[in-house]
């Protein structure tokens, strides 16, 4: 059935701009956009049902490009010890930081690791959020990691919600592995990649290039492996440290380099050559109560294309709210409200590989979408916390939670 949504303003976001259309009117169809524009130039036929926003703002659904949603236990002790003055890499030598979380995620049986993640991804739901990457990277050994990423796949089953999953096996080193990272490293590429590959469990693979995780040949060597499969990559890097990172996700053509807050002016050029998304995530510079800054202006410079998400996990970023990661991003880290918001549509929707479509009202593209009953599209990065009257709409229907 041909819908038509009226009575609205609507911030398209085409080419990361608000791009706004006033007293608009979107139609949609089949789930997708068939038309967007001002309501004076819709001509006949007109579709069969009507619907009035009641003079809100429209917004593509909101994209949440980097979260490890899917986890056992909880680490609330650990943000204790932070504020007592424990390093997070103090923290990791203990046993604890994502050591813990391995441990607790492979005791946790299938079920319960979907109960508990459903909770959190409600959570995003309710925020507006209509699209979301999940990591694994907790379960470490082939059982676990697949146990998650089943999880990944049930909850893009279970929830109106398009979900995408990354393999993050190159996360940490399990114990099992202790001292010998080059020999998980082999087991990642030899057998966990290809059994989870042909599985159907992985949209993209991820590894986590830091002093205290993997080093960027070892990260190579996932990447290369990633390649063979046919999978695209992506990358957490320059988070604690600079060893050139996003230069190597960017010779990989990555989807994105995540988090880089060291990183230099050599790895945005390189990543906007390659067309590498930044995705920056103010949750864990706040949580963690960093200093170092993302280099703003060398990624403007550039013209580096910039996505905000959660990275929702237990141990560094318990964000459940997309929506105030764009008063992080504004505050903490000096984006517009207008680059936040792209930040969290069309630019994570290329981070993701969904550019073609999602992340702007455009036809052919599919219809999600939130109608926000706000003033101006400043107010989703100005409101801190509380629920925004909204309504939301995935493939063209309208959900409720």
């Amino acid at each position: 059935m041909r819908t038509l949504w009226q009575h609205c303003h609507v911030a398209t976001m085409v080419d990361g701009h608000y791009s706004a259309v006033e007293d608009a009117a979107i139609v949609t169809c089949d789930g997708l956009v068939e038309w967007v524009g001002p309501k004076a130039e819709l001509t006949a036929p007109m579709p069969e049902r009507t619907v009035d926003l009641g003079g809100a703002w429209v917004t593509p659904g909101l994209i949440d490009c980097h979260t490890h949603a899917v986890f056992g236990g909880n680490r609330s002790g650990e943000f204790e010890q932070r504020l007592k003055g424990v390093s997070y890499a103090e923290i990791a030598a203990q046993g604890g930081g994502i050591a813990s979380t391995v441990r607790a995620t492979r005791a946790a049986s299938e079920e319960a690791l979907f109960a508990s993640a459903r909770q959190r991804v409600m959570a995003l739901m309710r925020d507006g959020v209509t699209t979301l990457e999940v990591k694994s990277g907790y379960g470490l050994d082939l059982a676990s990691e697949r146990k998650m990423l089943r999880v990944v796949r049930r909850l893009g089953q279970a929830l109106p919600l398009t979900v995408r999953a990354t393999c993050l096996a190159a996360h940490a080193l399990p114990p099992e592995y202790s001292g010998r990272p080059d020999d998980y490293i082999t087991h990642i590429c030899e057998q966990m990649l290809p059994a989870l590959a042909a599985e159907g469990l992985v949209d993209a693979v991820d590894a986590f290039c830091e002093h205290l995780a993997f080093s960027p040949a070892q990260v190579e060597r996932v990447f290369i492996a990633a390649r063979k499969l046919g999978l695209p990559v992506k990358l957490h890097a320059e988070q604690l440290s600079s060893l050139h990172g996003s230069s190597l996700a960017a010779r990989y053509q990555a989807l994105s380099a995540d988090h880089l807050e060291f990183m230099t002016e050599e790895d945005a050029i390189a990543m906007a050559a390659a067309g590498t998304v930044a995705v920056l995530l103010p949750g864990a510079f706040y949580f963690l109560r960093e200093t170092q800054l993302p280099p703003m202006a060398a990624l403007r410079r550039h013209g580096v294309k910039m996505a905000l998400a959660t990275d929702l996990n237990p141990g560094t970023s318990p964000g459940l709210s997309l929506r105030l990661m764009l008063n992080m991003g504004c505050t903490c880290f000096g984006l517009t409200p207008e680059e936040a918001l792209a930040g969290v549509t069309v630019h994570a929707a290329t981070a993701l590989g969904l550019g073609h479509s999602h992340g702007t009202l455009q036809a052919g593209k599919v219809a999600d979408f939130v109608a926000w009953h706000i003033e101006r599209p400043a107010d989703l990065a100005y409101w801190l916390g509380g629920d925004l009257p909204k309504r939301i709409v995935r493939s063209g229907q309208e959900i409720t939670h």
